[in-house]
């Protein structure tokens, strides 16, 4: 292999895309500086680390024949351990408009030879006031000599540029990291961005008659006054006047201000042989292009006092003054502070941001979308709009979050607790990240892009420049990165906790003591000194859970009053706030998890019975952070229970075990209900799942303790036979097994009273009382009966009333086999062939009417009995019963242990009327819905409706009544159960 070829190897090795054109440019270089070529030298090392070895090597080239010694140098030197040469050619590996401007300008190698640091802003004015000869007058006014006036000072300025540049981007490629100093790369581009404008304005002064008479600031805006600008990027600014003496109109200063500001933008702008910098915009300003390029002070007041939108005072969030007047520059930022940190609570501000934000995002072009770095989802914008929207919300009354940067205000929210520090740390890498990303796209060309490239040598290009290696390795760090932070900023940007502190006024965030009584008591509390106890338990003190306490607090007093009762609900709130609040992710979730906060103070306020649950088990209010909060399935449920049964070693902590997964999903249930994401039916198939789960679950661990456990079926009647529990249901259920050898029964009967005894044992969690009343015999007969035994007993002995509690049996748990055998035994029972006999039928009646009497409490109005009274549960029960074992024989629907099929099915079979099915369902669900909106609400079960204003206003808004509806619930009742009772006069006591 000759020395040629080794040479091209090399380079492809270390990146040149094409490495034989690669050797004859290293050989081309070598010529022209007539140094040795036999093998590769220490200076071409440096190549490995460039973003583009071909490209690097082109440039070197044109560089060495424009100045060979200065280079020879360069990769010869030794002194500073080859550091100059590895600066260059990074450079030149990375930006092909530097490369051409040090072959143009060679005497800029300086840049790239002077040890890297970042020149103060005094420092880059100063050179580029020298540049064009510019000095203060006797005015004070800086102004450019006359010799510079015109395209020759216009294009010294824009040869500055360059040279900063390139001195800039040696600093940048040269660190290890380069992320870890963008904010200060940027910084110092927004520097050298003020001296430009700086030195421009000097050059309109010289060509301007009449400059002495105006006083003109130029007010930097966006990136440049955030001081994080581009390489290249518009340089947005507002341009302020006003005259310079008492004897100068306002119109004079006026015109003349506008036609310096015309004449700066043009210096900025325009393009010539060397070269340009960059647009100056002025679209920011008042009316936008559509208005005058500058205004005086009070023009500037009027208009954004009177006209000015949201989002202009979210751009002014940026505004410092850059140059020309800069006292006057700090009168206008003065002026508009006021108005930009109250617009955060502003009618529609958070609306018409997010609006803001989705348009940019709509108007990308197809063909960009996924590739724009700036504007695109998960982009900077999102990180900028975020962090923007949180500052402008808090920044109300936290003077810390009032800061320009965006990487500072992440910080300073970060500090304040309003954002994790873990999504703020992240957010930081992130857009490092990507500005870096941006800057290398921008400095190839020196052109304004944020585009990510087609073509794979673009990419090949931009992933080496920041650390990786392939097209395929850039993309995949691009979407990782863009997809963390659309996450971060969907999370915060649309959290409805954002956008209920932005609707809290300023003046409410602090009150005197006694004005926040005041106001607590307007809210709704009945004993404001004691919630303001509590919130100052809460959030007095400097630990971050009290700041995070204390950003929370406004809102959470707002939706704690929406509730029924906001005192307890404040009472509960500092309960699992303390019980939590040690617990990284609970305030983490209240903060930043969508509308955890708002759900959790709604059923604080709401429930008891979710109170009760939280009380015993705090941790169990991660619930309220899913979307999906419909009831689980049995066999999920069971899954998990199994599961987490498994991982304990007694059968007592196992079952412990199964009923905290049962406390979190009653606790999903009741959020589910309270919030309305499920109806009645769903809530009681739900608990019926539930319960069923529990059983089987608890049935399986308990067996494990016996050497050979006997199969045991469980049969569950009642309402968890028809999947219609309430929340203060028992389970009705009988048992069987498949013989009636004694040692089985024996161990039957040992492991459901375990089973009965673990589930029903008060402690921590929600008992589940296993009744058995309902089995051949009631509580006289065996608790656990063989197969055999029951199609015995319901052969010979069985009464009318217990063929109707069969009506609702079907499989709980435990062994289906066994349970539909039984079944299968008695359902000649359940429907029989001739219907019922006048002798069952007057039975029933008898049966009915004796419950009725003898149920109802003393003293109660039956009217107002939900489950007894006219009309109620039991009414609508009994009747469908009645029609299935009339016609469940001749009607297979009705052949159901569901109330709510059954009567439907009576519908389609014409046995009740449409008028009387749509009583007997409205009655019978509303009823149930009542029930379970008693307990809810009260947190101990009830059938009567209560007689307390704030208990039957909790259950009002549960039905969804509204506020101060209580007296509607009894009406409402009322007319349903008369309707309901009327149908049940007609099929059941006629």
């Amino acid at each position: 292999m000759d020395r040629t070829t080794t040479i091209a190897a090399e380079l492809a090795r270390r990146g040149a895309a094409d490495g034989s054109r690669a050797a004859g440019l290293h050989e081309r270089v070598c010529q022209i500086l007539d140094i040795e070529t036999s093998g590769l030298a220490a200076w071409e090392e440096h190549l490995e680390e460039c973003a583009d070895v071909d490209m690097a090597l082109d440039s070197l080239v044109d560089v060495s024949a424009a100045a060979p010694a200065a280079v020879r140098d360069v990769l010869s030197d030794a002194q500073s351990g080859g550091a100059v040469a590895r600066r260059l050619i990074r450079l030149l590996g990375v930006s092909l408009e530097l490369g051409r401007h040090l072959s143009a300008h060679p005497e800029d190698l300086a840049q790239v030879t002077a040890a890297p640091r970042r020149w103060s802003a005094e420092e880059i004015a100063a050179d580029l006031f020298a540049s064009i000869g510019a000095m203060p007058d006797a005015d004070g006014f800086l102004v450019a000599d006359s010799s510079s006036a015109g395209p020759v000072g216009a294009d010294a300025l824009r040869l500055a540029n360059r040279r900063h540049l390139v001195r800039i981007a040696s600093r940048d490629v040269d660190a290890p990291d380069p992320t870890r100093i963008l904010d200060t790369i940027a910084a110092e581009l927004a520097d050298l961005a003020d001296a430009i404008v700086e030195a421009a304005l000097a050059l309109a002064r010289a060509q301007t008659p009449g400059h002495r008479d105006v006083r003109l600031a130029v007010v930097a805006m966006g990136k440049c006054g955030a001081q994080e600008l581009n390489y290249v990027s518009d340089v947005d600014v507002i341009h302020v006047v006003e005259p310079a003496r008492e004897e100068v109109s306002t119109a004079t200063a006026v015109e003349v201000g506008s036609k310096l500001a015309a004449a700066m933008a043009r210096i900025c702008s325009s393009h010539t042989a060397a070269g340009s910098i960059w647009q100056l915009d002025a679209a920011l300003r008042p009316e936008g292009n559509a208005g005058p390029l500058v205004r005086t002070l009070e023009s500037m007041a009027s208009y954004y006092r009177k006209w000015a939108k949201n989002w202009e005072f979210q751009a002014l969030l940026k505004a410092r003054p850059m140059a020309g007047d800069l006292e006057l520059g700090g009168q206008f930022c003065t002026l508009v502070q006021p108005m930009v940190w109250s617009v955060g609570e502003k009618e529609q501000f958070v609306a018409q941001t997010r609006a803001m934000r989705a348009r940019v995002v709509s108007l990308i072009p197809a063909r960009e979308k996924g590739r724009e770095i700036k504007l695109g989802s998960g982009g900077l914008r999102d990180v900028e709009f975020t962090i923007q929207l949180l500052q402008l919300v808090h920044g109300r009354h936290d003077h810390s979050l009032r800061v320009r940067s965006t990487l500072a205000a992440l910080a300073a929210l970060s500090d304040g607790g309003y954002i994790s520090r873990g999504d703020a740390e992240r957010l930081d890498n992130a857009y490092r990240l990507e500005r870096l990303m941006e800057h290398r796209l921008q400095m190839f060309q020196l052109r304004r892009t944020h585009l990510l490239p087609t073509d794979e040598q673009g990419l090949r290009r931009l992933a080496r420049s920041v650390g990786v290696h392939t097209a395929e390795e850039v993309l995949g760090v691009w979407r990782a990165t863009s997809r963390f932070v659309l996450r971060a900023h969907n999370r915060v940007f649309y959290s409805p906790l954002v956008e209920a502190v932005a609707r809290v006024p300023s003046t409410e965030l602090r009150l005197s003591p006694q004005a926040a009584e005041d106001r607590m008591h307007a809210l709704g509390f009945a004993d404001p000194k004691a919630a303001l106890r509590h919130i100052k338990a809460l959030t007095q003190g400097t630990t971050r859970t009290k700041q995070i306490q204390a950003q929370l607090m406004p809102v959470m007093l707002e939706w704690l009053a929406g509730g029924p009762n906001p005192d307890a609900g404040m009472l509960a709130f500092r309960k699992v706030s303390e019980s939590l609040g040690r617990s990284h992710w609970y305030l983490r979730a209240l903060r930043d998890e969508g509308p955890m906060a708002q759900r959790l103070a709604f059923v604080l306020s709401t429930s008891q019975y979710a109170v009760d649950i939280l009380d015993r088990a705090p941790e169990t209010v991660q619930i309220l952070v899913e979307e999906n909060l419909a009831p689980r399935g049995h066999d999920d449920l069971v899954r998990e229970m199994r599961a987490v049964a498994a991982r304990h070693e007694t059968v007592e902590e196992a079952v412990t075990a199964i009923r905290g997964v049962r406390r979190r999903e009653l606790f999903r249930i009741v959020v589910a209900d309270i919030l309305d994401r499920i109806d009645v039916l769903q809530t009681g198939a739900g608990l019926s799942d539930l319960a069923g789960a529990t059983v089987d679950a608890t049935l399986e661990t308990v067996s494990r303790e016996f050497e050979n456990p006997p199969r045991i079926g469980v049969v569950a009647m009642g309402r968890w036979g028809g999947a219609e529990m309430s929340y203060a249901s028992d389970a009705d259920a009988m048992f069987v097994v498949e013989d009636d050898d004694p040692e089985i029964l024996a161990d039957a009967i040992r492991i459901v009273t375990r089973v009965r005894n673990l589930l029903g044992a008060a402690g921590p969690d929600p008992k589940l009382d296993l009744d058995a009343g309902l089995r051949p015999e009631g509580r006289s007969g065996p608790l656990v009966r063989s197969l055999a035994s029951y199609r015995a007993y319901y052969r010979r002995w069985s009464s009318t009333w217990e063929s109707q509690a069969l009506l609702r049996a079907r499989h709980g748990a435990g062994d289906r086999g066994l349970t539909t055998s039984l079944l299968d035994g008695v359902a000649h029972l359940r429907w029989p062939e001739g219907g019922l006999s006048a002798a069952q039928l007057s039975e029933i009646r008898k049966l009915k009417a004796r419950v009725e009497t003898e149920r109802i409490p003393r003293g109660v109005d039956p009217k107002r009995h939900l489950k007894l009274g006219p009309g109620g549960l039991s009414d609508v029960e009994w009747t469908v019963q009645v029609i299935q074992m009339q016609h469940g024989y001749q009607v297979p629907g009705l052949r159901t242990t569901s109330t709510a099929a059954a009567l439907r099915a009576a519908l389609d079979a014409g046995l009740i009327t449409e008028t009387q099915d749509v009583a007997l369902q409205v009655a019978w669900r509303e009823a149930s819905r009542m029930r379970n909106a008693i307990l809810v609400v009260r947190g101990r079960p009830s059938d009567v409706l209560p007689t307390d204003p704030r208990e039957l206003d909790g259950v009002a808004r549960l039905l969804g009544l509204g506020v101060g509806a209580s007296a509607r619930v009894v009406e409402n009742h009322l007319r349903r159960c008369r309707l309901a009772a009327k149908a049940v006069d007609q099929l059941f006591w006629s």
